[in-house]
């Protein structure tokens, strides 16, 4: 394959029987085939993703100084700021070219597992930063759940499978900032070649190059999505799941060319992550003779630490 696939979110949603299931075969063979996929027709309005990107430069643009105020030390970046360099990939020395911030779950409706997270940081100098955050959260995450209904028929499940997994689940908004380079780079890239932990990742800002995705013949093609549409692709946790016939695809987002060093790139990322006790263990439905089941069996919340700790943002 040598581009990404496009689909819109509104045939699922519609009444017409035709159309969702002409969503679902689409979906599921994009994500056998390549793991990625442009969407169009989700929850998030163009008001609000010109608010978001609004926020975010403000943000990215205080000064250092006062952006280190909301790094917050001993929970392994999982809210506020996360400053130039701290993360690099899996079997990477050299730290990302990038800072970011990580808004997280509002649970309204669970003290218990209201415990389990960090609360969200809020950011005294921008008074609209925190509630456009949020509110763009709750969209990508609704987006996901549709996302995810259609994953659940096309592997034979209930549709509804992955709803009270990710109910309440520990899913992160990052947006990135790729700050201008004013030296040539040794080895670093603003974001070198991996694969995501979780379930699936909705990214907005993935218009113009920049975001490249490995195919299986081991090509990097460029994924470009329209104004319009988010570029979702399948983490580890989701093909681990189902014993990687839904592909997790890695994917690197390269440095510009010499002429664009001066300039910043933004992306936005929401990462849909289930509920810390959800079993991933291979179903049973994508284990046959020809593919015997690859993974052992772990919660969502295990794997997770495994990875944070091998990204260096946990001890």
């Amino acid at each position: 394959m040598t581009s990404i696939p496009s689909v819109n979110l509104q045939d699922f949603l519609s009444e017409d029987p035709v159309r969702k299931q002409k969503f679902i075969d689409q979906i599921g063979k994009a994500y056998q085939d390549i793991g990625f996929v442009a969407l169009k027709g989700h929850f998030l309005d163009e008001a609000l993703v010109d608010s978001l990107y609004s926020e975010i430069k403000n943000f990215f643009s205080l000064p250092v100084e006062t952006k280190q105020n909301y790094e917050i030390p001993g929970i392994g970046g999982q809210r506020g700021y996360v400053s130039f360099g701290k993360e690099s990939a899996k079997g990477k020395k050299e730290g990302d070219l990038k800072e970011f911030w990580h808004f997280g779950q509002y649970v309204e409706d669970d003290p218990e597992r209201a415990k389990e997270y960090p609360e969200n940081v809020e950011v005294k100098e921008l008074p609209a930063f925190n509630k456009v955050g949020k509110e763009a959260y709750q969209m990508l995450e609704k987006t996901a759940k549709y996302v995810l209904r259609a994953l659940a028929l096309h592997l034979d499940l209930e549709e509804t499978y992955f709803d009270d997994y990710i109910h309440n689940g520990n899913s992160i908004l990052r947006p990135i900032h790729y700050p201008p380079i004013s030296e040539e780079p040794k080895a670093a890239e603003r974001a070198a070649a991996h694969g995501d932990i979780n379930l699936i990742t909705l990214l907005m800002g993935a218009q113009g190059r920049g975001l490249q995705v490995q195919n299986h013949k081991g090509e990097w093609i460029d994924a470009i999505a329209e104004p319009d549409e988010l570029m979702i692709n399948v983490g580890d946790m989701l093909s681990r799941h189902t014993n990687n016939k839904l592909k997790s695809t890695i994917h690197r987002v390269i440095n510009p060319p010499r002429e664009l060093w001066g300039t910043s790139r933004y992306s936005i990322p929401f990462f849909m992550h289930p509920i810390s006790e959800m079993n991933l263990d291979v179903l049973e439905s994508c284990i046959d003779k020809e593919h015997p089941k690859q993974f052992e069996d772990i919660t969502a919340g295990e794997f997770l630490d495994e990875r944070l700790i091998e990204l260096g943002l946990k001890k």
